[in-house]
């Protein structure tokens, strides 16, 4: 029988927590906000189609595309022969910030070890998974397939036993996350930061987000917020980003709790624990940041259950 497996939007960094950080996403308004594959037995071979709004942004031949290619690599990994069809539906904009290629990294790794009955337990799964996402953007980085994978927030630990670990959320938190309607590269948004950083920016970086996770886990919303800063990517990306400083500012006067990039951007996230502000952000973004052409702004709460089949 065929299986669907749905892997939410995710944001990397969460401002305070570069490459260590990730927080799985969940519309309040039930919406699915991530891609969804689609896996099926087929005579032989991968056979693959795509569909959704956005798979016209992909490549169509099955040799370029991550789906397919994770068909290959799974089935190469543990010897097998048997021929698939895997269906993608796009539902993530690429270069958008919010976990892209990982939502599709995930949701066709979870369905293959899910149909071929789970011959990779949770974290040997991440693993695959991480080491896949590596081969095809040249380094492995968690912080959007983990908590795409296991939900909630999670803090990248990279020790030979352990991945990451989830670490508490505020529950009473909306997140209000707007995409522009533009893409842009992960690659040159890397290379706007430095290759070296001062001693002190460093000492900062690991402040803020050990105190955030302390914060996290002692129940602490004012101790997270008032840390809640990126030192090391922000300053480098915000004004590669259009409107996002006006934007920053417009909600800070708004009364938000806090704004920041999500991943390399163009994605805007703000924060507030009150509903009647996530929506006044919401149509304050929608008319003056997410007015292109495929924009949307989502107000959120961290997705908790992360990769499921639907």
């Amino acid at each position: 029988m065929p299986l669907t497996v749905y892997a939410p939007a995710s944001m990397g960094n969460v401002g305070v927590g570069f490459d260590l950080l990730g927080a799985a996403l969940a519309p309040i308004s039930g919406e699915l906000l991530g891609d969804k594959v689609t896996i099926a037995f087929a005579e032989q071979g991968i056979e693959f189609e795509q569909t959704g709004p956005w798979a016209h942004k992909l490549p169509v031949n099955a040799d370029d595309n991550i789906v397919p290619q994770c068909g290959v690599f799974f089935l190469q990994k543990l010897g097998l022969t048997h021929g698939v069809k895997l269906t993608l539906e796009k539902n993530l904009p690429v270069g958008s910030g919010l976990g892209s290629s990982a939502s599709s990294v995930v949701a066709a790794l979870y369905a293959l070890n899910a149909f071929f009955d789970s011959p990779y337990e949770p974290q040997a799964l991440l693993a695959l998974m991480g080491e896949f996402e590596g081969q095809i953007s040249g380094s492995v980085h968690y912080d959007n397939v983990a908590p795409s994978y296991l939900g909630g927030m999670q803090l990248m630990l990279d020790t030979p036993e352990t991945v990451c670990d989830a670490i508490p959320h505020f529950k009473e938190w909306y997140w209000v996350v707007s995409y522009p309607g533009i893409s842009l590269s992960t690659a040159q948004m890397r290379q706007l930061l430095p290759e070296q950083y001062d001693k002190a920016v460093a000492i900062d970086f690991g402040r803020r987000l050990s105190a955030f996770v302390h914060a996290s886990h002692s129940n602490n919303p004012s101790l997270a917020i008032e840390v809640l800063d990126d030192v090391l990517a922000e300053p480098y990306r915000a004004q590669a980003i259009p409107g996002f400083v006006q934007a920053s500012a417009a909600l800070a006067q708004m009364g938000m709790l806090t704004s920041g990039i999500s991943g390399s951007g163009p994605t805007l996230f703000t924060i507030t624990d009150s509903l009647a502000k996530a929506q006044q952000a919401q149509q304050w973004l929608s008319e003056h940041y997410a007015n292109q052409d495929g924009a949307f702004t989502h107000i959120c709460q961290i997705d908790a259950l992360g990769t499921r089949e639907v």
